[in-house]
């Protein structure tokens, strides 16, 4: 999908997050949220939420089984713990994003990427995918009991016949994007840091840039609706809030 038709008009807002950065927000039910890869080489791991009831929650295994997939990508949904659709991929260049990767702590960040304390580095100090989202998290009155797996954006891992993990390198270049539609208030936490298994031994996270708006029309999720019949019911599920 061209991403000019994503919204009525010119994006609402638009927002660079760095790398390393974290970010926090509702996503509105009829809105459109379009991440764009700056530089390439981007991941964004994505916690998502029902912004008015946050017991309510990303369900990786039921998205993936409900779809019969272990990649997401355009068309696919994102259910909550509910059986409904927290977002939708609407439009996607980059045709994988990973849903098992998880991010990584503190520790895992130094071992991998040696110290990099803010004594020394200021602002460039290494930060890790557990704190940053528990940061944001913790705007909403969430805590370390509500920390759920994530989606890792812009990220590809394979799995072999013998169920060994590989990751990708190079799956998102420059300007690739994806768009999440909204068919309820979503809250949205992100952090934008190395995935997991990036074999980079450097630390180096890559930023992107955020553009909310309103949707063109509600029918841009039709594909996502009508990929599974399981889709189906969870739009079913979600519109019933909204009766």
């Amino acid at each position: 999908m061209n991403t000019d038709s994503l919204f009525i008009e010119a994006p609402l807002y638009e927002e660079t997050l760095p790398g390393g950065g974290h970010a926090s927000f509702i996503l509105k039910r009829g809105q459109v949220l379009r991440i764009t890869d700056l530089e390439g080489g981007a991941n964004v791991g994505m916690m998502l939420l029902n912004a008015c009831q946050p017991s309510e929650r990303l369900n990786l295994p039921d998205t993936l089984k409900g779809q019969h997939t272990f990649r997401l990508t355009e068309g696919h949904c994102l259910y909550s713990d509910m059986g409904r659709v927290l977002a939708a991929i609407v439009s996607d260049s980059c045709g994988w994003h990973d849903s098992i990767g998880g991010v990584l702590d503190a520790g895992e960040v130094q071992a991998k990427y040696g110290s990099g304390r803010y004594q020394e580095l200021r602002n460039g100090f290494f930060r890790n995918g557990h704190d940053n989202l528990l940061v944001e998290m913790g705007k909403w009155n969430l805590d370390l009991e509500d920390l759920l797996m994530v989606v890792n954006l812009f990220s590809k891992v394979t799995a072999d016949e013998h169920g060994i993990l590989r990751y990708v390198s190079g799956n998102s270049q420059a300007g690739d994007h994806v768009a999440l539609y909204a068919p309820m208030d979503t809250l949205v936490v992100l952090t934008a840091l190395q995935h997991p298994m990036d074999p980079n031994p450097r630390y180096a996270p890559r930023r992107v840039r955020m553009a909310w708006g309103q949707a063109r029309t509600a029918s841009i999720a039709d594909a996502c609706r009508a990929s599974r019949p399981e889709n189906a019911r969870a739009f079913h599920n979600t519109e019933r809030l909204y009766l």
